[in-house]
């Protein structure tokens, strides 16, 4: 008889092994699972300082002394929640800008509801961005805020610094869409061939369940089939666990989107692409990049499938400031906000730029001629 050539003991003693492995783990992922989990998001102090209808202004409460003459509002987008920005300790946006000495305010849209169906961009801008800004210089006793926007927020915030430059100090952007005529990037091909007259007729506010789906299927194997593959691999671990729940919530809390500003904003930047080409208008009036002469710092991810490099990068040539740069991170949509890598780049270069762009007339190194320019940073490992 011949000897076989398979060392069957070999692999029934790496079977056994495996066995003993997925059990140890499967007990520990029980233990995780059904145990106590921190999964709260958004739990930095702050106050509610200024209401009107749905839209609130949160201020955070300074955790040092206050470095900046000038408090910095922001404006994250309509689509899902600026919780976003606070998402746990460690990977917080706000908490990073309060250590860095920043009085910090950011607005809250709240959740639309059927009377908000026929609001439009000019209601956002004109009224509630503009009511906020003033609710702050009035109390700071000011002239010009620093402003900062997120995504469909940054774009706002775009058109409000235009609209209202005499009260914008500094202008943070960050993976704000401006120029939409791109076929990088699926968002950008897909908007441009919506019927959205019919999409708003038909529901009037926009779900935010199907724009949830919507952007799952941009991506499906990425954003439906990994991530729950990585949780599975992960499940034993509490602090992944932790950090996945919190990230979840976040995705599935999503307010539904006012159709006139849904309407108004898939016709006139994703079809039309007026904005970038100084055509929109806002409230009866032309929205003229070239208003925007405060200093300007404009962010994005070189892996953002949202909102791609491209539809980013052109403002600064468009705009009348001559202190304008662009800052390209390798990272994608959300990874700016909540990557550790990130975090060490993102708020402290951030601070320090409107540190050196928000001290007295006389202090200001900044020199007049133009110094506009773009870099991509390598996040550290």
């Amino acid at each position: 008889m011949t000897q076989p050539k398979i060392a069957v003991d070999l692999i029934l003693s790496k079977l056994a092994e495996d066995a003993e492995k997925a059990r140890t783990r499967a007990e520990k992922a029980s233990e995780v699972l059904l145990g106590p989990l921190e999964t709260e998001i958004a739990t930095t102090p702050c106050d509610v300082v200024y209401e009107e209808d749905r839209v609130k202004l949160k201020h955070y409460k300074p955790a040092t002394k206050i470095q900046l003459n000038r408090p910095l509002l922001l404006v994250y987008a309509l689509i899902n929640r600026e919780t976003m920005l606070d998402l746990q300790p460690g990977k917080s946006v706000v908490q990073n800008f309060l250590q860095e000495g920043i009085d910090l305010y950011m607005i809250d849209w709240g959740y639309p509801t059927r009377k908000d169906r026929y609001l439009t961009i000019d209601d956002h801008v004109n009224g509630y961005i503009d009511n906020a800004v003033d609710f702050i210089l009035k109390k700071h006793n000011l002239d010009k805020i620093n402003l900062m926007g997120i995504c469909m927020g940054g774009t706002f915030c775009v058109i409000y610094s235009a609209l209202h430059p005499e009260k914008v100090q500094n202008l943070v952007l960050t993976v704000t869409p401006t120029h939409f005529d791109t076929n990088k990037g699926l968002l950008h091909i897909w908007m441009r061939d919506m019927d959205v007259d019919q999409i708003v007729d038909t529901y009037g506010n926009i779900p935010g369940d199907i724009m949830n789906l919507a952007f799952l299927l941009l991506n499906p194997a990425r954003l439906m089939i990994d991530k729950y593959v990585g949780f599975l691999e992960n499940m034993d671990n509490k602090k992944f666990v932790e950090n996945f729940v919190r990230m979840e919530k976040w995705i599935f809390d999503s307010p539904d989107v006012p159709g006139e500003t849904f309407r108004q904003f898939v016709r006139d930047c994703y079809q039309k692409n007026l904005l970038i080409r100084n055509k929109m208008e806002v409230g009866g009036h032309r929205v003229d990049l070239k208003k925007i002469t405060m200093p300007l710092l404009n962010y994005y991810g070189k892996y953002d499938h949202l909102v791609p490099p491209e539809a980013c990068e052109p403002l600064i040539s468009k705009v009348g400031s001559k202190d304008a740069e662009n800052v390209c991170l390798d990272t994608g949509h959300i990874g700016i906000y909540v990557s550790s890598k990130c975090q060490k780049e993102f708020v402290p270069r951030i601070a320090q730029w409107l540190k050196q762009r928000t001290a007295d007339k006389k202090k200001l190194k900044i020199k007049k001629t133009s110094r506009k320019k773009s870099v991509t940073i390598k996040t550290a490992t």
